[in-house]
C-alpha cells in the first residue's frame, strides 16, 4: 500500500496502476472461467496463460524483476505449443441482438463515443492523462449500458471481456510486446547502427534523398516491429536526426509526418495485431489477411503523399 499512499508518487501513476490491477484480475478470471470450461480442449493451458499475464499485469510492479521475466517467458510456453485456445461461445442469439439493435437505434454508438471523449478530455484538461482519461470512459460506458438495457449486469461485462480475450488469444499481448521492443532497440544502439549504414547510400547534406529513405524507414521498421512509435525512436536517432533534422528540416512537422509514414506501415504488417488480425478473429473472417488487401492501396497512397508534403513544406 505505500505506493498508493505515497506522497511523492503522483496520482495520475496511482490511478493508472490502479487501472492495470483491475486488467489483469480480468485476464486472471478469464484463466479461471477457462479452466471450468469443459468445452475448451486445452482448458490447463489456457487457464496457465491467461492466469500468468493477469498476475503480471496486475502485479508486476511489485514482483521483482527476473521473476517478471521468467513469467512471461513461461506464458509463451502453452502458446507456442498452441494449447490456448477457447471453448465454446455464448454469445446471444441473432434474434435477441437485432431486437437490441431495432431498440437502440444510434444510442449503441454512446458508450464508444464516451471512451474516446474522456481520453480526449483528461489528455487536455487534466494533469492525469489519456490512459486515465480512457479507464474513466470505459466505466462510463458501463454505466451507460446498464442504463440502456437492464440486460447488462455486471457478470455480463466481465464474462464479455473473458469472452473477447479468448477470442483474441495470445496476440492480446503482442502490442505490449512490440513496445517494449522499440526500447530494447533503442538502448541496444539499433539506431546508430543503421545510420553508419545509411550514411554509405545518402550523399551529405541532401535533404530530399534523406526523407524519402526516412519515411520508407519507418514504413518498414514498422512493419516489421508492428508499433510506429517503437520504430520511430530508433529510425528518428538512425535517419531522421543526422540525415534530415540536422540540415534545418522542421523538426515538429517532419516528426509528426515521419510518424504517420510508420501507420503506412501499420496498414500492412500482420505484426499489428489489434489493428489486422483482431478484427479477422472478432469477425471470423476466411482470409486471415483480409483487411491489409484492403488497406494497401490507401497505406501508400499516404505514403507518396506525405513523403511529396515533407519534401515541400520542410
Amino acid at each position: 500500500m505505500s505506493f498508493f499512499t505515497s506522497s511523492e508518487i503522483l496520482l495520475s501513476d496511482k490511478l493508472l496502476e490502479l487501472l492495470f490491477i483491475v486488467m489483469g484480475l480480468i485476464v486472471i478470471y478469464t484463466g479461471i472461467k477457462n479452466l471450468s470450461d469443459k468445452t475448451n480442449p486445452n482448458r490447463v493451458g489456457t487457464a496457465f496463460f491467461w492466469v500468468v499475464l493477469g498476475v503480471v499485469l496486475a502485479f508486476g510492479r511489485w514482483i521483482p524483476a527476473q521473476v517478471n521475466g521468467i513469467l512471461v517467458l513461461l506464458m509463451t510456453v502453452p502458446a507456442i505449443a498452441k494449447r490456448v485456445n477457447k471453448g465454446e461461445s455464448r454469445l446471444p442469439t441473432k434474434a435477441y441482438m437485432q431486437k437490441m439493435s431495432d431498440k437502440l437505434g444510434l444510442k449503441v454508438f454512446i458508450p464508444a463515443f464516451a471512451i474516446g471523449i474522456f481520453a480526449i478530455i483528461f489528455a487536455l484538461f487534466t494533469n492525469l492523462g489519456a490512459l486515465v482519461g480512457v479507464g474513466v470512459g470505459v466505466l462510463v460506458a458501463i454505466m451507460s449500458l446498464m442504463l440502456l438495457s437492464r440486460d447488462n449486469k455486471p457478470m455480463t461485462f466481465l464474462n464479455d471481456s473473458a469472452e473477447m480475450l479468448g477470442t483474441v488469444g495470445p496476440l492480446s499481448m503482442l502490442p505490449m510486446l512490440l513496445a517494449s521492443l522499440g526500447a530494447v532497440f533503442t538502448s541496444a544502439g539499433v539506431g546508430e547502427v543503421i545510420s553508419s549504414g545509411v550514411k554509405q547510400v545518402i550523399p551529405e547534406g541532401n535533404v530530399v534523398i534523406g526523407i524519402i529513405v526516412y519515411a520508407i524507414g519507418m514504413v518498414l521498421f514498422t512493419m516489421i516491429m508492428g508499433n510506429a512509435f517503437a520504430a520511430i525512436t530508433v529510425m528518428t536517432v538512425g535517419i531522421g536526426g543526422p540525415f534530415v533534422l540536422a540540415y534545418g528540416a522542421n523538426p515538429a512537422l517532419v516528426g509528426m509526418l515521419a510518424l504517420t509514414c510508420g501507420y503506412c506501415g501499420t496498414l500492412l504488417t500482420p505484426m499489428a495485431a489489434n489493428f489486422n488480425i483482431v478484427p479477422v478473429a472478432m469477425l471470423e473472417m476466411k482470409n486471415k489477411y483480409g483487411v491489409i488487401k484492403n488497406q494497401v492501396f490507401v497505406a501508400l497512397f499516404m505514403l507518396v503523399f506525405q513523403i511529396v508534403y515533407m519534401i515541400i513544406f520542410r
